[in-house]
């Protein structure tokens, strides 16, 4: 039996270890990693013949992340840039024979054709999406919004001819029972949501200021 002793250059030793690319996630994210896992009606205790409850989570985690709201409503011939009510210019009304269907603008609000019935969560249980165990913060929850790519002149004048709008991802911040509405903010060319300062946005952007 021999003393254990050190190779004298350790550090080329271990860059010899490398066995290849990590698979951590390195990419910074405001999001939990909870909040883009899908909801499955499938118990933790694997049955005979079906797939366990990680397999089917990751199934459908992919299969969401092919599905894009923009080109599912462009395959049906619907323009989200039409979407959003605008104001009645008169002036500007083209021909008759100019339009598909009819010379009318759109004025059905979109809450109208609104249908929770078969969401598979709630409000409050896509918003608790942001809270991870052990922190006292909670955190933006990934999705997606029509809003106007003009911001300032979306908040002066959501209606105006002038805006276009697109489907944004947005990081939701808050959700008002009241008004049946969610509070969003656009996230970055990272991917981050963060205030004019760049500091991460949690817990609905209520400050200690307010």
């Amino acid at each position: 039996v021999t003393q254990f002793k050190m190779p004298e250059d350790f550090k080329s030793v271990l860059d010899k270890q490398v066995v290849g690319p990590s698979t951590e996630t390195f990419t910074e994210s405001d999001f939990p990693v909870q909040s883009f896992k899908p909801k499955v009606q499938i118990p933790f205790k694997r049955l005979a013949g079906q797939s366990p409850r990680k397999v089917e989570v990751e199934r459908r985690r992919r299969l969401y992340l092919t599905l894009d709201i923009a080109e599912l409503l462009s395959s049906k011939g619907i323009d989200s840039n039409e979407l959003m009510p605008r104001h009645y210019d008169p002036d500007n009304m083209p021909p008759i024979e100019e339009t598909k269907d009819s010379v009318f603008p759109i004025y059905l609000p979109l809450k109208v054709f609104d249908n929770d019935e078969y969401d598979c969560r709630t409000p409050e249980e896509w918003i608790s999406l942001g809270l991870e165990p052990g922190s006292s913060d909670r955190k933006p929850v990934p999705g997606k919004a029509l809003l106007p790519t003009d911001d300032v002149l979306g908040h002066e004048d959501p209606k105006s001819q002038d805006l276009i709008y697109e489907w944004i991802n947005v990081g939701v911040l808050d959700y008002d029972k009241e008004t049946d509405l969610y509070l969003v903010h656009k996230t970055d060319k990272n991917g981050l949501v963060r205030d004019e300062e760049g500091r991460p946005i949690v817990n609905g952007g209520i400050t200690a200021e307010g």
